[in-house]
């Protein structure tokens, strides 16, 4: 059994503090989306839109430095700029119909739709913990749905079902996302990912903005108060896409999918104190069924985890048995067999951020 000093290490401190960091980085770009909705500003793809060029330009001027071809095909973040930039529109437009708090919840939705589709297209296989955890997190999106179509004394948004609809289908998109990227990411890397992810991104939004949001825009009466959460949704979205990898890399993606729960929490605290709204009691109910559910769903992680571990060293060491036996000529091709491998335990690297982004 580990003594408190030996839990509570440096590398134990950082990877919560961390964690918190990217909760409450979620949490504000709910805020800001929001308050903008609150004060009539309906441009969604252009508040994404700060995001694509920021990462366009940052780690495309990475990209360059290094001086390395591209390692996948230019053509497949094209689709994913667009999958991306339309999950996110239909997300943030949902800020105009629902309140915070049930786009959050559902925003969950995006981790069973990872599992089905990560399961047909990739053939990843998850264990009964695992679909367990989502089957409880699926009751729990069904008890927002309820209370909002339910509930007389919400004052939650304008039309709460076409809210929640929007966002389901957002996190359709996400999960679609979510596994192009773990695709990719086996064959590229992630300053590519990142760098081609907000160029293409840039120019999708930049094209619908011109079709969708040019009016909109123009109508808008800029001012501090609606500048700042515009800025700031763009600054933190930026901020988490670049932070997530340097959490799964110190603590994992079970750390990663366990702090981000807290990000309910936060909105939560949000809707009451800075909106000063009731929270209907089925949303308590629904918030513990998915923390619930996700505390089983990343509860299998360790296993799985320790169970690609395990296969990895048997590999090696058989690896190192075939060339004592054949020589040298058998290093490279058992090298690839590694990297292979290695390659295979990456699958939760883009896990679902929004519970990630």
């Amino acid at each position: 059994m580990l003594s408190s000093k030996e839990f509570w290490t440096k590398k134990t401190l950082v990877g919560l503090g961390l964690g918190q960091f990217l909760s409450l980085l979620i949490t504000s770009t709910g805020f800001s989306s929001s308050e903008l909705a609150r004060r009539g500003i309906n441009v969604p793809t252009s508040q994404s839109f700060l995001n694509y060029v920021l990462l366009a330009i940052v780690y495309g001027i990475t990209m360059i430095l290094r001086k390395r071809a591209l390692k996948a095909k230019w053509y497949y973040y094209v689709v994913l700029a667009l999958v991306d930039v339309e999950a996110n529109f239909l997300v943030v437009k949902a800020y105009q119909y629902t309140s915070i708090t049930s786009v959050m919840l559902l925003d969950c939705f995006t981790i069973p739709c990872v599992i089905l589709f990560t399961r047909f297209f990739l053939k990843t296989k998850y264990r009964i913990k695992k679909l367990t955890g989502a089957a409880i997190c699926i009751a729990g999106i069904v008890i927002v749905i309820f209370s909002d179509v339910h509930a007389s004394d919400r004052a939650g948004g304008s039309n709460p079902l076409k809210g929640d609809l929007l966002v389901i289908a957002g996190s359709i998109l996400y999960a679609v996302s979510n596994v192009s990227e773990e695709f990719l990411v086996k064959s590229a890397d992630r300053v590519e990912l990142m760098a081609l992810l907000g160029s293409f991104g840039a120019i999708v939004s930049a094209i619908q903005i011109s079709i969708l949001e040019r009016n909109e825009l123009k109508s808008i009466r800029w001012s501090a108060g609606a500048a700042l959460p515009f800025v700031g949704f763009s600054a933190a979205m930026f901020m988490f896409y670049s932070l997530v990898p340097v959490l799964l890399k110190l603590s994992g993606s079970a750390m990663l999918n366990l702090s981000l729960l807290t990000s309910d929490m936060w909105a939560v605290f949000i809707r009451i104190f800075a909106y000063h709204q009731k929270v209907d009691w089925m949303y308590f109910i629904a918030f513990a069924a998915v923390v619930v559910g996700l505390v089983i769903y990343s509860g299998g992680d360790k296993d799985d985890e320790q169970h690609t571990a395990d296969i990895a060293d048997e590999d090696a060491e058989r690896s190192r048995h075939f060339d004592e036996e054949a020589g040298p000529g058998n290093s490279k091709q058992s090298s690839m067999a590694g990297g292979s491998r290695i390659g295979n335990s990456n699958k939760d690297y883009f896990a679902p951020k929004r519970g990630s982004h």
